[in-house]
């Protein structure tokens, strides 16, 4: 499928730059500070694209912003180098080039998430299994990217790999604009409804009965739009809940990801290799759960699979690492803990699909990423300073201990115990799920 292939490719990439960078940050300025402040630019722009690339999207259409979001990326991460090695690359500017890098990336992920149903339902594939197919692309690209990186790295410096992410933009793009079929967007085909209105035309679907073009929907403002996401989010307590709960959580993933993990590895694991080996180790865990729970998540209640997968995935990687334990030690906990993160966004996306109407599915995807998003930079800031403040572990140990305490929130009722329940448009029918 053209859609996951894409999506494939170009996360791979991703996992290159995330390795590479902040060891080319480390080796250049020695400073946790510098280190962290270049992990909170990198994810301001996936929260601004996210928060204010949904409507953009919807208008745009999904394959033809996957292509836009992916070419301009690798312009933007192929400079880095060249500045480098030609006239010279000041912190300054490469802060830029960062910022510029993923300001499109979330769009254009966003738009391939939004291809995937019609996809799914065009191959007669069940909505769990191309989600639980998508979280194994997600997955597999820090298996395969990862410790790739950590080879490339050891063997030509952090800086020079970048152009590899370069390359795998350029193929993302190639491959939905030649292999995903040219089209309107999904949002467009279908027009949009209203609660009130007359479906009688909808038993004359059924039945097989010709029926006239569809018109678009018409177009709105471009922030009463993108107020429109923001007041869905408002109206559905339980995808609230799940924002809050992701904001947090992201938080702490982000100082580990941006500035823990990588001078966890530079100081004390040995190095490149070891981050390579241990974020693929994580992915390969989670790509195995990705599999499993899109084979029988089905089965399985939400809730209970959502708050063992959390506990499992967060805090141990970061307590074993405050612990110091060596590296095999580590990579065996990763692992396990990515195996139990497989099944969190498969569920995460069924929720929002069960609840987001099809009309609007990218801009309110864009405001539920970007405030699930929102915590990153300051995690990654106050990493940093924690880290030169604190030390290393101490600061591993706290996180693991608040990230524990944050996954068991969903024990504890209200809006939570609806996740087990019928999803409100599937239950209602299909002409329900183009109703808001």
């Amino acid at each position: 499928m053209g859609v996951l292939t894409a999506h494939a490719i170009s996360l791979t990439g991703n996992m290159v730059t995330l390795i590479a960078l902040p060891l080319y940050v480390l080796a250049e300025t020695g400073s946790a500070t510098a280190t962290g402040l270049t992990g909170a630019v990198a994810t301001v722009p996936v929260i601004l694209g996210g928060g204010l690339g949904g409507v953009l999207v919807d208008r745009a259409g999904y394959r033809r912003t996957s292509v836009v979001a992916d070419a301009v990326g690798a312009f933007t991460i192929a400079a880095v180098p060249v500045l480098h090695h030609s006239v010279g690359l000041p912190f300054w500017a490469l802060l830029v080039l960062v910022f510029a890098t993923g300001l499109l990336d979330t769009p254009g992920q966003t738009a391939r998430e939004a291809l995937l149903p019609e996809a799914a339902a065009a191959a007669g594939v069940p909505l769990e299994r191309a989600l639980g197919w998508m979280g194994a692309t997600e997955r597999g690209a820090r298996l395969i990217g990862a410790p790739l990186a950590g080879l490339l790295v050891a063997a030509f410096g952090a800086l020079n790999v970048l152009v590899v992410d370069a390359a795998t933009f350029v193929l993302a793009a190639s491959v939905v604009l030649f292999l995903v079929p040219a089209g309107a967007p999904a949002a467009w085909i279908e027009p949009t409804r209203t609660v009130g209105q007359n479906h009688d035309h909808d038993d004359a679907a059924v039945s097989g009965e010709a029926q006239p073009p569809p018109v678009p929907a018409p177009r709105r403002g471009y922030w009463q739009e993108l107020g429109d996401g923001i007041g869905f989010l408002r109206r559905e307590p339980l995808l609230r809940y799940v924002v809050g709960l992701i904001l947090i959580t992201n938080l702490f993933d982000a100082a580990k990801s941006s500035v823990l993990l990588p001078i966890a590895a530079q100081r004390d694991l040995g190095g490149s290799v070891a981050l390579g080996l241990l974020v693929g180790a994580m992915g390969g865990g989670a790509l195995v759960g990705s599999l499993v729970f899109g084979a029988i998540g089905h089965r399985l209640p939400r809730r209970a699979s959502f708050v063992a997968a959390f506990a499992l995935a967060g805090p141990p990687p970061h307590l074993v690492l405050a612990a110091g334990l060596p590296l095999s030690a580590v990579v065996v906990v990763t692992a396990v803990s990515g195996f139990a993160a497989g099944a969190l966004n498969p569920i995460i996306g069924i929720i929002k699909l069960e609840r987001v109407p099809l009309h609007m599915r990218a801009r309110a995807y864009g405001v539920i990423g970007a405030g699930a998003w929102a915590g990153m930079p300051l995690g990654s800031l106050a990493a940093g300073f924690a880290v030169e403040h604190l030390g290393l572990r101490p600061t591993l140990f706290t996180v693991g201990t608040a990230y524990l305490l944050v996954a068991l929130t969903p024990l504890l009722g209200g809006p939570w115990m609806s996740m087990n329940s019928p999803a409100p448009l599937l239950r209602k029918g299909p002409s329900a799920a183009r109703t808001l």
